[in-house]
């Protein structure tokens, strides 16, 4: 039994998207434990289609699937480079000396994505955007339990979406493992059975030249229903158990 204090939550449903997993057979195929909480994507209507970008898109078309808490959940959207072609294009825009586009600016912020599913929803439960380098995923799945601590009442959508640098930037990031990955998970207050994960942190035990997906680590511990993972990050250990 870990030491340190835990988080409790439980995870209702999740989506997940990587061009190699883009189908609930193959996350199946990948680890088959929890597939029957699989939410399937919905078409996006063509006002979200157009302001955003296809992996913008993807996590839009995911968060919709939640139609039971997308209109009454909080929202923390986790990311360590958002949307990056959008900023990249208001940085060319600026060198060519042309005028940025407007509409471009305006969804490069960090929380744009969180925004316009808020306002299609028809939520108005606020919301919290995030980056934490390579933690960027730990990092928004412990916001969102310590939301869940704050009021047990109201579920949370976590919102996780990332792909690598354009080539234009290409290695100043380090190694972007695991990436592009989406992940949107259903969050509720713990139901104090098997079933509830606990979550805590430790201070990294060891260095990498790689930047492991504390996403990918998180899915693979739900999915395959192991009792307990560790996903060693930059800055932190990230340990995961069922309760």
């Amino acid at each position: 039994m870990p030491s340190e204090h835990s988080l409790r939550f439980s995870v209702r449903n999740w989506f997940a998207w990587t061009p190699e997993r883009s189908a609930l057979e193959q996350w199946q195929a990948w680890a088959p434990h929890r597939a029957e909480a699989y939410v399937a994507p919905v078409a996006l209507p063509m006002a979200l289609r157009r302001r955003a970008t296809p992996m913008g898109q993807t996590l839009l078309s995911g968060a919709l699937g939640f139609a039971d808490i997308v209109g009454k959940a909080r929202y923390v959207q986790a990311s360590r480079h958002g949307e990056f072609a959008r900023s990249l294009l208001t940085l060319k825009a600026l060198a060519e000396e042309e005028e940025p586009s407007p509409a471009e600016f305006s969804m490069s912020v960090h929380h744009g994505l969180a925004g316009l599913l808020s306002i299609h929803a028809k939520n108005r439960e606020g919301h919290i955007a995030l980056a934490a380098g390579t933690e960027s995923f730990a990092c928004g799945l412990l916001e969102a339990a310590l939301c869940l601590a704050e009021r047990p009442g109201t579920p949370v959508l976590l919102l996780y979406a990332d792909e690598k640098l354009p080539f234009e930037y290409a290695g100043l990031a380090g190694q972007e493992e695991g990436l592009p990955l989406v992940v949107v998970l259903g969050l509720d207050a713990p139901r104090m059975d098997a079933g509830d994960v606990l979550l805590a942190q430790r201070p990294a035990s060891r260095t990498s030249e790689h930047s492991p997906s504390s996403a990918a680590d998180f899915m693979r511990f739900l999915l395959s229903g192991a009792e307990q993972a560790v996903s060693h990050g930059e800055h932190w250990d990230w340990v995961w158990r069922h309760a």
